[in-house]
């Protein structure tokens, strides 16, 4: 593999896992009843609709047929991703839970 070729396999690997952690959140926010348009609207409302998260909010399932996300596997995955505003919100609605 040339370097332009390593370069773009590294750009499609990055981009499939910003996906899978967009479907964390979402499948996430489904198992504890949570919009994750609202949340994330919270935690950037400066920007626009995000169509990924649209597209995995789409493949999220009931939370009767999730597995369990626990808060802290989600709050890492944010965190490898930059995502510090939305564990912001992220953590906010896990203490609402705890009182």
């Amino acid at each position: 593999m040339n370097s332009k070729e390593v370069q773009e396999k590294v750009i499609e690997n990055y981009q499939r896992d910003e996906q899978m952690m967009i479907l964390v959140f979402a499948q996430w926010c489904i198992n504890h009843d949570l919009d994750p348009e609202e949340l994330y609207k919270k935690a950037y409302p400066n920007q626009a609709s995000n169509p990924e998260l649209k597209q995995a909010w789409a493949l999220t399932v009931p939370k009767e047929e999730a597995g369990e996300i626990g808060d802290q596997t989600l709050l890492a995955v944010l965190s490898m991703f930059g995502n510090d505003d939305l564990a912001f919100i992220v953590t906010e609605e896990i203490e609402k839970r705890r009182t």
